[in-house]
């Protein structure tokens, strides 16, 4: 692997993992307004789902980032097999 290839799938397996734990993350949130509790209050109901949905969001791009980056590293590969 030369050294942009190397930074390319590095970045990819980064974006991926950080995806997940802000996957997990947001997964939390959402349990934390599913599940029935007397003491929340419907501002704390808002706050929790709005950062789960963000969470969420945020994951979602990153995994496709490093979808971008594993096309990006196949396109490579192809270049150099020609």
């Amino acid at each position: 692997m030369d050294k942009q290839t190397k930074k390319i799938y590095e970045k990819m397996v980064d974006f991926k993992q950080f995806a997940v734990v802000l996957l997990a993350v947001g997964v939390f949130f959402f349990l934390g307004v599913i599940i029935p509790s007397d003491s929340k209050s419907e501002m704390d109901i808002n706050i929790m789902m709005i950062a789960s949905m963000s969470f969420l969001a945020v994951s979602i791009l990153l995994f496709i980032q490093s979808k971008q980056c594993q096309i990006k590293l196949m396109d490579m590969e192809d270049g150099n097999q020609k």
